[in-house]
């Protein structure tokens, strides 16, 4: 079967190769790249033996041209990603156990070396948007890979001391740039600054999951969850940019044994609103506790809208809303009934489930978890009583230099780092 092309999710342009859309991070029209095609999941995807074997089998049907796929997934995704039962049907898949704990690991490490594996001698610099955890798995996946340099935008503010410790320590090739504002803020200066390309600049690219990249690996979570739970299940995703989401409905597209998709929010909840009937959420951002889930504007809503139409996408996934009080209280009640020590993003997708269950719900479900709970430790502490312990390389971050440069949120502060 010939490799997938990749056209705008706004109809502009020709449908382009892989690696041109990987490149490009957004397309020439401002849209977002989708394939043309979903590739099928080979009928012995659930036999493979390891992660390494799975995301080659899964992700060779969409990249033939990448050589020795298998070696670039082992290399990328080398920590355990483990399936955690806590009874009563609840699954957890703990993608956090990478370099910065954080399940963005899996997407972001796998791209910079596509990425690196693409370029072929060229240059390009990665602007990355972040709402708390993607711009350090970003600038730790590639940090120092030849030919690229990354500029990171967080809201000064609005992420929690640890994540903005990992995402200024200096690093090869990385600037981190707080703005005075909010994630949609930032998503907004990374659009501008595509938007005014002229032919001859340096290349801009994305790394966040408006890339195809970037999104793609991300099917692997869902796949590795369903390849450990041996059955059809319920994926629930905690939900902020909405790219889980989309790159499970994808899986589920290709063949995957999906029943069904729960959308947890937090108080950021234009896509709940939107399945219930609403129209496309445009209000701005707000900060709760599941920080990395606070974004007003999710860029992915329109790949999902490209790939499924509206009735369609409002009887596939089901959506709720969570408070920060809700989530404390699903924090404090996971680990009263069964020990377990959750981060507040997923105790939003615990709490849907508890919900989902008392609506009569039943069968398998997995939370898609996100952080590590010693990345939130106040949020854990005040919740459960327990505070988590460190792992040593986050515990080392505290003597680590650090680089960052505080900028407005304009798009004439953020030229002068491109």
């Amino acid at each position: 079967m010939p490799a997938p092309l990749y056209v705008s999710t706004r109809g502009g342009g020709d449908a382009v190769p892989f690696r041109e859309a990987l490149l490009d991070g957004l397309a020439p029209d401002g849209g977002l790249y989708v394939p043309t095609e979903i590739p099928v999941l080979p009928d012995d995807w659930a036999s493979a033996s390891d992660r390494a074997a799975l995301g080659a089998t899964v992700l060779s049907a969409w990249l033939p041209e990448v050589t020795d796929l298998g070696a670039l997934v082992e290399d990328a995704l080398s920590f355990p990603i483990p399936l955690v039962s806590l009874g009563d049907g609840v699954h957890v898949l703990e993608l956090f156990h990478g370099p910065t704990l954080s399940f963005k690991d899996v997407g972001a490490r796998t791209m910079a070396r596509l990425m690196a594996d693409a370029l072929q001698g060229e240059e390009v610099t990665i602007l990355a948007a972040t709402s708390g955890d993607t711009g350090s798995a970003v600038a730790d996946g590639f940090a120092g890979v030849p030919g690229v340099r990354v500029v990171l935008l967080y809201p000064k503010g609005g992420v929690s001391d640890v994540q903005e410790r990992q995402l200024i320590v200096a690093r090869d090739g990385v600037q981190a740039l707080a703005v005075e504002g909010t994630f949609d803020d930032c998503q907004r200066l990374v659009k501008a600054a595509f938007a005014e390309r002229a032919p001859g600049d340096r290349r801009l690219s994305s790394a966040n999951s408006i890339n195809i990249g970037r999104l793609l690996p991300q099917m692997l979570y869902t796949t590795w969850a369903l390849r450990q739970l041996g059955e059809p299940g319920t994926v629930v995703v905690p939900s902020g940019n909405l790219g889980n989401l989309t790159a499970a409905t994808m899986a589920m597209r290709a063949g995957l044994p999906v029943t069904g998709f729960v959308a947890a929010h937090n108080a950021n909840d234009g896509f709940v609103r939107f399945l219930d009937g609403a129209d496309a959420p445009a209000s701005a951002s707000v900060p709760t506790l599941s920080n990395a889930m606070d974004v007003g504007v999710p860029s992915n809503l329109e790949r999902l809208r490209s790939l499924f139409s509206d009735a369609d996408l409002r009887a596939l996934v089901h959506g709720e809303t969570v408070t920060d009080h809700e989530t404390l209280a699903a924090m404090r009640r996971v680990h009263d009934e069964t020990g377990y020590v959750a981060d507040p993003h997923t105790a939003v997708g615990l709490e849907a489930i508890r919900r989902r269950r008392a609506d009569g719900v039943s069968g398998p479900m997995v939370v898609l978890s996100t952080a590590h709970p010693a990345k939130f430790p106040d949020a854990v502490a005040e919740a459960t009583g327990v505070t988590p312990s460190a792992p040593p390389r986050l515990a080392r971050l505290r003597e680590a230099p650090t680089a960052v440069d505080t900028i407005p949120a304009e798009l004439d502060a953020l030229r002068r780092y491109i």
